[in-house]
Order: C-alpha cells, then sequence, then structure tokens
C-alpha cells in the first residue's frame, strides 16, 4: 500500500499555508521541518495539493461507509455525508449513519407513493360516486316516467270512466223522458173524473229543481287548455287563481263581473310554468296557494319545482331541491316560511324571502301526500307510508308520531287552536288526534270507501266565530259528505245527493255554510246547522276543487271540461 512520509505531509502543509496568503507561518514551518533539506521538488507539487488530497480521502472514506463489511456494494441510491461525520466518526458508526439515512429516505418515498395511491384511490371514489349519482339520475328519471304514464293511466281511465257514466246518465235521461212522456200521453188520454190519486203519480215523476242554480247566473271563466285541479280565493281582494294541467297557474280578477256574463271578465294573468310555444306535461300544476296577505302567490308542479309569483303574474323565485312531483304547498302565518311536501318522500321548509332551504325532512319511506302548518314553526306530514309526523323547524327527530291507519293518509288538518289534527285514509276512516296522546280521541268509521279530504269549519275557539260550535266535514268516494261532532266523535249528518266520488269540501267563512264538489258534476251548498241541501248548481264536468271568498258571498270551482265556474252566493 502507498504511504506518505511526514516530510511530504509537511511540504503539503507549507505550501498550503504559502498559497493561503500564512507567509510568516509557512516560513516557521519550512524552518522547523527542514524542508529546506528536503529533495522535493517544488515544482513538481501542483495548487492546492492538499485540499485535494483531504477530499480525494474524505470521498474514499464515504464510498467506503456506502459498501457492506464484505466490500459489496449495498441496495439503494449512494448516500452523502457531511466532511465532519468523515472527519470525526469512524467507519461503523458511519454506515450506521448510512442506514438511517436511507432508511429515512425509503420511509419519505413510502409516503409519498401512500399519498400518490390514496389520491388514486380518492379519485377511483369520486368516479365511483360520480357513476353512482348517474345511476341514481337516470333511476329517478326512470321514476318519474314511470310516475307520469301511471298518471296518464289513471287519468285516461277516469275519462273512459267519465265517458261512460256520461254515456250511462245519457240513457237515464232518456228513460226518464220516455217515461215522462208515457206519463203525459197517458194522463191527456184519461177522462176528467179519473181519480186524483193517479195525478199525484203522474206530478211525482218529475224531478223538484227549486234549489238549482241556472248557468245564466253563473260565471264561466275560460282559458285553460286542461283540467283544472286547483283553485283559491286570495285572502285579500277579488283575486282567484286556479292551477291546470295545461302548465299553468292563471290568476283572474272577479270583482265586477256579472254573473251569466263570462265575456265581461278581464282576461287572466296567466304564470307558465315552461319555456317555449308548446306545454310541458311534467309541468301540470298540482297545488297553489296564497300568503296571507294576498300578495303573494306559490305554486307546486309536477316538475317538482315550487314557484313564488307575484299578485301582477312576475315569477319572484324558484325553489329547486325536490326530485319528485310536489302535491302539497302551504305559507305559515307568518308569510316568512314556505312548507311543500313531494312524492320524493321528503317535506322542505324553504325561505320565502330568499327562496334557500331552511331544513328538509326525510321521515317518510314513500310519497308525501299532504302538508299542513300548526303555527308558524311546526306542522304535521302524511304520506303513503299510512304514517303521519308532527316535525319542528330546528329538531333533526319528529316531535310526534301517530299510527293507526291501515292504508294510504290521503290528508291531514289542524283544527283553528292547532291542538286536534285530523286525517283522512284508503282505509275508509278519519282520525282525530291530540299531541297530549299516541292513540287517536276519536275514530271515524262511517265511510263505505276512501276520504279523500277533510275540513274545520271556521268555528269554536281560536276561530273568528268563537260561539259556534266545531264540525269537522269529511268527503268520500262513496259519494257522501259526513258531519262530525268532534266533542263526542259521532256523526252529526250524512250529506248524501252527489252520485260519485266528492272530490273536495269548503265552509263558509261564517261556518253556516258548507260547499262540495264532486265527479257527478254537481256543486252543492248545504246548511251545516241542519244538514239541508240549500243550492246545486250542475256543470259540464267532474270537479276538482271548490272555495269561497273572504266575504262568503261567493264560491268557486274548477272543472275536468278546462273551466272554473264562479257562482254567487248572494242568489
Amino acid at each position: 500500500m502507498t504511504t506518505i512520509t511526514s516530510q511530504e505531509m509537511n511540504f503539503l502543509i507549507f505550501r498550503y499555508l504559502h498559497e493561503s496568503g500564512f507567509t510568516h507561518s509557512a516560513f516557521v514551518l519550512g524552518y522547523e521541518a527542514g524542508l529546506y533539506k528536503s529533495s522535493i521538488d517544488g515544482n513538481s507539487v501542483p495548487t492546492g495539493a492538499l485540499i485535494s488530497f483531504v477530499q480525494k480521502g474524505l470521498q474514499y472514506l464515504e464510498m467506503e461507509a456506502n459498501l457492506n463489511d464484505d466490500g459489496t456494494e449495498v441496495d439503494g441510491d449512494f448516500s452523502l455525508l457531511q466532511p465532519v461525520d468523515l472527519l470525526t466518526k469512524d467507519m461503523m458508526e458511519l454506515r450506521m449513519m448510512i442506514k438511517e439515512k436511507r432508511s429515512k429516505v425509503e420511509r419519505e418515498k413510502e409516503k409519498e407513493k401512500e399519498k400518490e395511491r390514496e389520491k388514486e384511490r380518492e379519485k377511483e371514489r369520486e368516479r365511483e360516486k360520480e357513476r353512482e349519482r348517474e345511476r341514481e339520475r337516470q333511476e329517478r328519471e326512470k321514476e318519474r316516467e314511470r310516475e307520469r304514464e301511471r298518471v296518464e293511466r289513471e287519468r285516461d281511465r277516469e275519462r273512459e270512466k267519465e265517458k261512460e257514466r256520461e254515456k250511462e246518465r245519457e240513457r237515464d235521461r232518456s228513460e226518464r223522458e220516455k217515461e215522462r212522456d208515457e206519463k203525459i200521453k197517458v194522463k191527456a188520454e184519461e177522462p176528467r173524473g179519473a181519480p186524483s190519486g193517479d195525478q199525484m203519480e203522474v206530478a211525482s215523476g218529475v224531478p223538484l229543481q227549486g234549489n238549482e242554480i241556472s248557468h245564466a247566473d253563473v260565471t264561466i271563466l275560460e282559458g285553460h287548455t286542461s283540467e283544472v285541479f286547483i283553485c283559491a280565493w286570495s285572502p285579500s281582494g277579488s283575486l282567484l287563481a286556479s292551477g291546470s294541467g295545461d302548465s299553468t297557474a292563471r290568476i283572474w280578477t272577479i270583482g265586477d263581473v256579472l254573473p251569466g256574463n263570462s265575456a265581461s271578465a278581464p282576461k287572466p294573468l296567466v304564470l307558465k310554468h315552461f319555456k317555449g310555444k308548446t306545454n310541458e306535461k311534467s309541468k301540470d300544476v298540482t297545488t297553489l296557494d296564497w300568503n296571507g296577505e294576498g300578495t303573494l302567490l306559490a305554486t307546486g308542479s309536477y316538475d317538482g319545482q315550487a314557484r313564488i309569483w307575484s299578485k301582477d303574474g312576475e315569477l319572484k323565485n324558484t325553489l329547486n331541491k325536490h326530485k319528485g312531483p310536489i302535491f302539497s304547498l302551504k305559507w305559515n302565518k307568518k308569510g316568512d316560511c314556505l312548507l311543500s311536501g313531494s312524492v320524493d318522500k321528503t317535506a322542505i321548509i324553504w325561505d320565502a324571502k330568499t327562496g334557500d332551504v331552511k331544513q328538509q325532512f326525510e321521515y317518510h319511506t314513500a310519497p308525501t301526500l299532504d302538508v299542513d302548518w300548526r303555527n308558524n314553526l311546526s306542522f304535521a306530514t302524511c304520506s303513503t307510508d299510512k304514517m303521519i309526523y308532527v316535525c319542528k323547524l330546528g329538531d333533526t327527530r319528529p316531535v310526534k308520531v301517530f299510527q293507526g291507519h291501515q292504508d294510504e293518509v290521503n290528508a291531514i288538518k289542524w283544527d283553528p287552536t292547532g291542538t286536534l289534527l285530523a286525517s283522512c285514509s284508503d282505509d275508509y276512516t278519519a282520525k282525530i288526534w291530540s299531541l297530549k296522546q299516541d292513540r287517536c280521541l276519536h275514530d271515524l268509521k262511517e265511510h263505505t270507501k276512501e276520504i279523500y279530504t277533510i275540513k274545520w269549519s271556521p268555528t269554536g275557539p281560536g276561530s273568528a266565530n268563537p260561539n259556534r260550535d266545531l264540525v269537522l266535514a269529511s268527503a268520500s268516494f262513496d259519494a257522501t259528505i259526513k258531519l262530525w261532532d268532534v266533542e263526542q266523535g259521532s256523526q252529526l249528518f250524512s250529506l248524501t245527493h252527489h252520485s260519485e266520488p266528492v272530490y273536495s269540501v269548503a265552509f263558509s267563512p261564517n261556518g253556516e255554510y258548507l260547499a262540495s264538489g264532486s265527479f257527478d258534476k254537481c256543486l252543492h251548498i248545504w246548511s251545516v246547522k241542519d244538514g239541508s241541501l240549500v243550492k246545486t248548481y250542475r256543470g259540464s264536468g267532474g270537479i276538482f276543487e271548490v272555495c269561497w271568498n273572504r266575504e262568503g258571498d261567493k264560491v268557486a270551482a274548477c272543472f275536468s271540461n278546462n273551466t272554473v265556474c264562479v257562482l254567487d252566493f248572494r242568489l
């Protein structure tokens, strides 16, 4: 092995001191080491020889430290060491340092790889979520399409049934006309001295029409191009809103219209729920409601959107969160919140000013059919899942759960005090519930078919008519309306002049009268006091909805033949 002598080392140091400007130190070292006696040729030693020599030594140590004990190369990248470590530590320590550095580098690399793998997994999760959202969207589209087809089939069947019923009624009328003509003919052929009993029998064959209102006394509002499902008077003024299967709502001004003079009715404001020239069937207007001041109208549509309009027909806001048709829509009394219930199984409270969702309630397992405010913050919902939930804004769980119906719950209504909740169902029963107990207070079982709707009278505590008894009305597919004593849970009257399902009932503002509308095309007005029939109007189509104006002197009804009729009750 080649070695370096002390004289050679001293010469290298001497040259380093001299080259670095330490002339005096170089002279002293040269004199004391006797370098002037040395045989070394200074011209053959390159500049910076000591630095070069030390650097090469350090590199050798660094390389040795990166080898295994047997002299073989270790796995991994070459690791650099600090000069101070190379000078102050032995080979074992240097190799330990190399291993630690390599371990640290490996760990860092593994962390980077894990981060990359996590990023890839996150991307895959996002792709999976996107695929899931796409599947859900496609499923919703299919569900909407199936629902549209089902509703369309139902409508087609109802139209066919209506045609059959109309034919049947036409045959009945023809038969009655023939029978009456025969009796008149027989009467004309009888001698004058015929017994008076036979004359009474002939007279009884002619139906009495004393309380029937003629078409001349009714204002017919035309303009809709499909069935009119819903109508509602503004709580202030003379505005009447209607919603139709033609994807529009309309606001009519009724104040100065003369009965029977449809031509005098001003053109309505048309609130279009579609863009373009053609109506979109998915945007049928299914429900509407005025706010308490009568300044805003909310509409719910089959496309799952709620819309807020000014009374002048200007679209103020579109509320877009539901994923299915909206079947019920109600303002709270304060007018700052709007409540909606949808086929997507949820109910939503909206901020009426901003259109933002305040809270979405997802308790039902099937479509939500009706919603009704109890006060400005709490409300009830019902569904085809047979359940009723009482909810409150801000609470994540229902305040109360009412369970007892055996079939779909079609409608719910709070009484004027907000203490009693009425419900009706396809199980042929209506029930009255109290927040103080889980079981219903009264189970009303007199109907023989599905009950479509219920209404409380505007009487009793908490109403404008506190001295009159509170009454509940129920309307059924058995063609009857029943009035119930709320205290006893017993039937007061059964109103039986309809011959087809009754879809709507409405009490007059003073609680003295009840209007009813049926698919037998008849609008009846009854006395609540004794259950007698006061007035009748026979229209030209099935009736979906009836409602009274604020003053109680007009009744509106919407029909399946695309019209809205206004009856002046002062006649």
